[in-house]
């Protein structure tokens, strides 16, 4: 019996499967050559018969041997022999090197640390956060995104192991890649492709990742129309994402239960693999409603278990919201009379009431509405016969309270303001 492990097979083992084929030639050979074996005896040795070639011989087809089609198969059947016996070897001498290079990390680890003092100190955690520029991008985050303090913490947290994980192996401790797969939940307009592109901001400046961007995704980019289709898509995403970070949105539309055969079934089983086999090249964030979230992974539990980081972002406060209007108008260089921000309060307060609001996007479209009126205002003040047509730098930054959207307007107009 053959104790040696599986990937140790016995040079000889396929050749014991030849061996019939094997005794009928020899027997054959050595009738025809006068040695008085007849063809179907037992042939004790191998070695006893006579000189029989293990290649297909030419002249004897051309003879007319009546075994030459036997010779051809045994040939052939040597020959696969002898390659699947030379992928075994090649196979086995791979695990034993995996394993010597393995142990050689191992043992200069283990040097490396024997070698560094006690008293070694591994640095400043100021020091690293400001060198790689840790500090700039989570400052950049407080100044441009209100609110979200429940996220901003949970993006500190991340941070700060990537920092500690650096300062461990500069000291040649031992530290392994934390899963940086990520799942924000939230409604529209919450900021997650805003933060998803300052955690690849500081993932490739800690050097997790090598670019840092973001391919935003969804369904229709990953997943096809026909048999054959999928896979090609979903891997082109994957290959744009390369180095950074694949945010898929609303992630739960990948999977159809009341379809079997729906394909987005296959872009699942891709982006699984990827998820598992390649996290230092790719690192995917899926984004979407809590709860059809939690029921997405409630069908796909191999999705769940591959995703770390759990973020939930929480819809905005009215006061917030103004705040933000400010910061949008300031990046327009535009501002807001004193007067107006009680006339937008309100209506942001109203318009969270309604169906289909959508946080910041909201804001968004409230501010370009503002632009609008102010432009029209300005535009027939400056026609208008008693106006000398003269616009001041003030006039055209400004938003006053005509420019404002109001709540009055939501109720007068009704179920129609949920397209605002």
């Amino acid at each position: 019996e053959d104790h040696r492990p599986a990937h140790q097979s016995a040079p000889g083992k396929t050749m014991w499967k030849l061996f019939p084929l094997i005794c009928l030639m020899a027997g054959a050979d050595a009738y025809r050559a006068g040695a008085g074996v007849r063809p179907g005896s037992r042939v004790t040795s191998m070695r006893s018969a006579p000189v029989m070639s293990l290649d297909f011989d030419e002249s004897k087809a051309m003879a007319g041997d009546p075994n030459a089609a036997n010779y051809r198969k045994l040939s052939d059947a040597l020959k696969e022999a002898d390659v699947e016996r030379r992928k075994e070897e090649e196979a086995a001498e791979a695990v034993m090197r995996a394993e010597e290079e393995k142990r050689l990390r191992r043992q200069k680890k283990i040097e490396t640390m024997h070698a560094i003092p006690d008293d070694t100190p591994a640095g400043k955690v100021a020091d690293f956060m400001y060198r790689d520029g840790v500090t700039e991008v989570l400052e950049q985050l407080d100044h441009d995104m209100i609110g979200l303090i429940p996220v901003k913490q949970r993006v500190r947290d991340i941070a700060s192991l990537l920092v500690i994980d650096k300062m461990r192996r500069k000291l040649g401790l031992d530290t392994s890649i934390p899963s940086l797969h990520m799942c924000f939940t939230g409604a529209p307009g919450t900021g997650k492709t805003t933060v998803a592109m300052k955690m690849g901001q500081i993932l490739q400046r800690m050097g997790y990742c090598r670019q840092g961007g973001v391919v935003v995704a969804t369904r229709d980019d990953l997943v096809g129309q026909y048999v054959g289709h999928t896979a090609p898509k979903t891997k082109e995403m994957i290959k744009k994402a390369f180095g950074g970070i694949l945010l898929i949105d609303e992630a739960y539309y990948l999977y159809n239960a009341a379809n079997d055969k729906d394909y987005g079934q296959e872009s699942i089983e891709i982006l699984l693999n990827v998820m598992e086999n390649q996290k230092d090249d790719l690192i995917v964030v899926l984004a979407g409603y809590k709860d059809r979230m939690d029921k997405f992974f409630s069908y796909i539990p191999g999705m769940s278990s591959r995703i770390g980081n759990h973020i939930d972002f929480p819809n905005y406060e009215p006061d917030e919201l103004v705040e933000i209007a400010q910061v949008m108008a300031r990046e327009l260089e535009y501002e807001f009379a004193p007067d107006s921000l009680p006339v937008l309060r309100e209506y942001i307060a109203k318009r969270m009431e309604l169906p289909f609001f959508s946080n910041a996007r909201t804001i968004r479209n409230a501010i370009d509405r503002a632009r609008m009126r102010q432009a029209n205002r300005l535009f027939e003040e400056k026609l208008a016969p008693t106006s000398n047509g003269n616009v001041s730098p003030e006039e055209l930054k400004t938003f006053t309270v005509a420019d404002m959207p109001t709540a009055a307007e939501l109720i007068a107009r009704g179920d129609s303001a949920i397209v605002e």
